[in-house]
């Protein structure tokens, strides 16, 4: 197989496996395998030439698959910043109502009686 070949299979794993996102028990081994699939991906990129790829008869397929791959990581990152925003608004919520008047404690209009 050539190194073109393997790039593409590369993609396509990678495009495959971010068909679904799972749900959040199963997000931990989901990512770890995006980054096992990315690395796998570029070591075949390190392993081609520009030219080659560039006139090779699957290179717009390549292109397309690209687009998909980054579109579909754009979706799974996107589910992850708002699981974490979520996160910390329960967090936030959580302090509020632990202590309610926090917000409420300034030093403006109290009065310091200097007398002794």
């Amino acid at each position: 197989m050539g190194e073109v070949e393997q790039f593409l299979a590369a993609s396509e794993d990678l495009f495959s496996h971010l068909a679904t996102i799972p749900s959040d028990d199963e997000r931990t081994e989901f990512i770890d395998q995006i980054n096992v699939l990315l690395d796998a991906r570029e070591e075949a990129i390190k392993r081609l030439d520009e030219t080659t790829i560039s006139t090779h008869a699957s290179y717009n397929h390549l292109l397309e698959l690209d687009k998909g791959i980054n579109e579909r990581l754009e979706k799974v990152m996107n589910v992850v910043k708002g699981d974490l925003k979520d996160l910390q608004q329960k967090k936030r919520h959580e302090t509020s109502y632990t202590n309610p008047y926090a917000a409420t404690q300034t030093l403006d209009g109290m009065y310091f009686d200097n007398k002794k």
